[in-house]
């Protein structure tokens, strides 16, 4: 068998880097403050029935791959029992060279499973068998355990029940979990059908009937406390762009009264109540001491076919060519002119936008909190070494890399963490590279301080979240 090219200084290319890596961000805890992970699957300490489950269940990145491969979908999303499911993304993994899958997938075999072969058809059975071997003895909590999990704030909608997570609380976990509260389904008046659905559940959840627009504000607000009240401390937003237009109170209560009667609000009044809202969402952020993010700029199930076949969040979306500044200064701007913007990052999907959101942080600082604005880590299409690279060179070049809040995993897999390994061996290689270039001061410590920061303490520190004291201190 061909032995895997991951190796200990892998990415690593000079002996700065090398140094960063192993002495200031290996050992690191993982403050994974943005990801999808079921925390269903974390109350019951969840025992995956094989690598096909815990390998390529939810993956979207990898269906995309084998799509592109000519793999029929029963394979990716179907019928297809796990072990062929499994055959056919080790038959497609070697095409993937060059695609951060490749790297990523033997990062996942050799780090949580200290497999070290290649993978490709011929290594398919000795994979599955020894992989499954160690999955028996491999649960929720242990991955957690054996990555230095400190906080995962999973991703849940206003309308969501947080039974789940008081009872994760419960556990006595060292890694404290927490939901954020993500109200996108709250905007969408064009789609009244969907719109009145969740408001019903909406209304269950916060103990309201939600019957008018003051009803609807009310079940929010309180949706929004309770979320506090179990911890949670961030909220997040995806849309195509950050929408500013004017609306007033009773602008948005029209439109919603017209979506509550069944009549599609037109992209006009969908961008003013949005704006509404989002505006309405950031003073409660800011009066709740909590961190907005967003995440702009995805084009999102782009084919409509599969998207009827299989559902949202299946692998059909790809970078927005979005005009963002202008509506985005004007949201920042209009919290700002009150003093209720609250600490607040920004994720851009497409590349271009990279300079533009990097700079846009830097007008909003207001020296209240380090870094209160982010520039956010490279995100979905961009969370891979070039387009990491991107990022961190457009914050280091027009904001302070040093108050950088750092990587998350933005996944619904538990072997995800090792994203977090590859960004830090993807910041030490830059950093180290300019140490030894002469850039930068060959002073590990100046240097290495702050990759450590940026591996977990600055995040530690902006976010705020309680933490199991094994995690509270340097």
């Amino acid at each position: 068998m061909t032995k895997s090219f991951i190796h200990a200084d892998f990415l690593l290319h000079t002996d700065a880097a090398r140094d960063l890596y192993h002495h200031f961000a290996e050992g690191e805890p993982i403050y994974d403050y943005h990801c999808h992970l079921p925390p269903q699957l974390i109350l019951d300490n969840h025992q995956f029935a094989d690598l096909a489950e815990i390998w390529l269940g939810g993956d979207h990145y990898k269906w995309r791959a084998m799509r592109a491969n000519g793999v029929q979908e029963r394979f990716c999303t179907g019928d297809a029992k796990p072990r062929e499911k499994f055959d056919a993304w080790c038959a497609t993994v070697p095409n993937t060279l060059r695609n951060p899958l490749y790297h990523w997938s033997h990062l996942e075999l050799a780090r949580y499973f200290g497999i070290t072969d290649t993978i490709n058809p011929g290594s398919a059975d000795k994979i599955w068998r020894e992989a499954n071997a160690k999955l028996a003895g491999m649960r929720v909590h242990d991955i957690l355990s054996a990555n230095k999990v400190a906080v995962i704030c999973t991703t849940d909608d206003p309308a969501d029940s947080l039974d789940t997570h008081v009872r994760i609380s419960r556990l006595g976990l060292k890694t404290r979990v927490y939901p954020a509260f993500r109200p996108d389904k709250a905007l969408t008046v064009n789609v009244p059908a969907a719109f009145n659905a969740w408001l019903e559940k909406l209304g269950g959840s916060a103990g309201v009937a939600v019957k008018s627009f003051e009803d609807y504000l009310s079940a929010l607000q309180q949706r929004h406390t309770a979320f506090h009240a179990v911890g949670g401390r961030l909220s997040d937003h995806g849309m195509d762009d950050c929408p500013a237009e004017p609306c007033t109170a009773g602008e948005a209560k029209t439109i919603f009264d017209a979506a509550r009667a069944g009549r599609a609000a037109p992209s006009s009044d969908l961008a003013k109540f949005s704006s509404f809202m989002m505006l309405q969402f950031g003073r409660w952020d800011a009066k709740a001491g909590w961190t907005k993010q967003l995440h702009l700029g995805a084009l999102r199930s782009t084919n409509t076919r599969l998207l009827r076949q299989l559902g949202p969040d299946t692998g059909f979306d790809s970078i927005g060519d979005f005009a963002q500044t202008r509506a985005l200064s004007r949201y920042l701007d209009t919290l700002d002119s009150t003093n209720e913007l609250p600490r607040t990052i920004l994720y851009n999907v497409n590349p271009a936008d990279n300079y533009a959101f990097a700079t846009m942080a830097g007008n909003f600082q207001d020296g209240s909190v380090p870094g209160k604005v982010q520039f956010g880590s490279g995100w979905w299409f961009l969370d891979q070494k070039e387009a990491m690279e991107w990022q961190l060179n457009a914050l280091s070049n027009n904001g302070l890399l040093s108050r950088f809040v750092g990587m998350l995993t933005d996944s619904r897999s538990f072997l995800s963490y090792t994203r977090h390994e590859y960004f830090r061996r993807t910041l030490c290689n830059l950093l180290g590279a300019e140490m030894e270039r002469g850039e930068l001061p060959p002073d590990r410590a100046l240097v290495g301080g702050m990759v450590k920061n940026i591996c977990f303490a600055n995040a530690r520190a902006y976010f705020g979240l309680e933490l199991d004291p094994v995690y509270r201190v340097a």
